[in-house]
């Protein structure tokens, strides 16, 4: 008997462990940057209050199915091999009463759902800023038609407007992901998916490509900063104004001439300087604060890494001319490249 006791203990005892340990899997402060549950705006509110609707009676519901098939399993386990259960053939009312109940609840999700679907998913009209955003392996491209500007891995947007995002992909299926913005939507090449995002306050909203898509797919983040109207303003009057191109000797001139001779220029975009459209657009690199599909704060000392091995510093396939390739720089060369990016602005 005391034996009996002992495992029952053990049983109990793995059992809570087991359940603190699922519990604090789903834990995360409030702060944690790619956090789905804790909404900055409108349509990830929609998508927030859905999640709470459905989560409520599916918690009850999987606890009790778990209780009824735990105290089944205990209460009525055969204690002989004579011992065998008593037969039922049948209870209207029970049958009747677990089939109404789920088909109820069923019901109010599925309304819900759709609702919340068709809202989310409703193209914006009149006062709406339009972005054409387009993976590409592994960073985002992003182009303002409206107002002619094209940037890379920060999404600028004004607090307080809808943006309507257009989704495609220049080489294969990836998924934007503004965590606390809104849900995620594939970028498919050769299709245009729609998304709407509104922020409510300032702020940087960090998130991630959700589909996987090669060999630097978790290298593949994103970022959406948010101003208010008029700081917006100020942000887009800059990304519209060409390079201003250093001239004559200075460290930042021979770094503008290493651009172009070291074979820069036929991947990157300088406004007015370069015309390359494979790699992202670099008119206004030093208004960012990230860099290479936003994985590296935009320093000096994360530059000069950068520049003197790519592939070593983000998996890439420059052999199959998927990323940056080695250009084997010299150290003179990379500091007169990060001089000239640094005039960038």
């Amino acid at each position: 008997m005391r034996n009996r006791v002992s495992a029952a203990k053990r049983r109990v005892m793995l059992g809570v462990v087991a359940a603190v340990g699922l519990l604090a899997t789903g834990c995360a402060k409030q702060t944690f940057p790619q956090d789905a549950l804790h909404p900055q705006g409108p349509y990830a509110d929609k998508i927030d209050r859905l999640w709470r609707i459905v989560f409520v009676p599916a918690a009850i519901m999987f606890f009790l199915v778990m209780f009824l098939v735990l105290f089944v399993s205990f209460r009525y386990r055969a204690r002989s091999d004579e011992d065998a259960p008593v037969q039922t053939h049948g209870n209207i009312k029970l049958e009747l009463t677990w089939t109404i109940i789920p088909f109820i609840l069923l019901l109010v999700i599925g309304v819900l759902t759709v609702k919340t679907v068709f809202d989310i998913n409703k193209i914006p009209k009149g006062n709406v800023l339009p972005v054409t955003v387009t993976g590409h392996q592994w960073w985002w491209e992003y182009r303002y038609p409206t107002l002619g500007i094209t940037t890379a891995n920060e999404l600028h947007i004004p607090t307080g407007k809808k943006v309507n995002v257009t989704l495609t992909s220049a080489d294969v299926i990836h998924s934007f992901w503004p965590t606390e913005l809104a849900g995620k939507v594939d970028a498919i090449p050769g299709r245009m998916n729609h998304l709407t995002l509104e922020a409510v306050k300032p702020g940087t909203y960090d998130g991630q490509c959700a589909e996987y898509c090669g060999l630097s797919h978790a290298n593949m983040r994103l970022r959406v900063v948010a101003h208010s109207p008029s700081d917006f303003a100020a942000w887009a009057a800059n990304q519209q104004k060409p390079a201003a191109i250093p001239t004559g000797t200075s460290d930042e001139a021979v770094g503008a001439g290493l651009f172009k001779s070291k074979g820069c220029s036929g991947c990157h975009t300088i406004n007015g300087y370069s015309a390359g459209q494979v790699g992202p657009n670099l008119t206004h690199l030093e208004t960012r604060k990230v860099f290479a599909g936003a994985i590296f704060p935009l320093d000096e000392q994360h530059l000069t890494r950068w520049l003197r091995n790519p592939p070593a510093e983000k998996p890439m396939m420059p052999q199959n001319g998927i990323g940056m390739p080695n250009l084997k720089l010299s150290d003179q060369e990379i500091a007169s490249l990060i001089s000239f990016l640094q005039t960038l602005h």
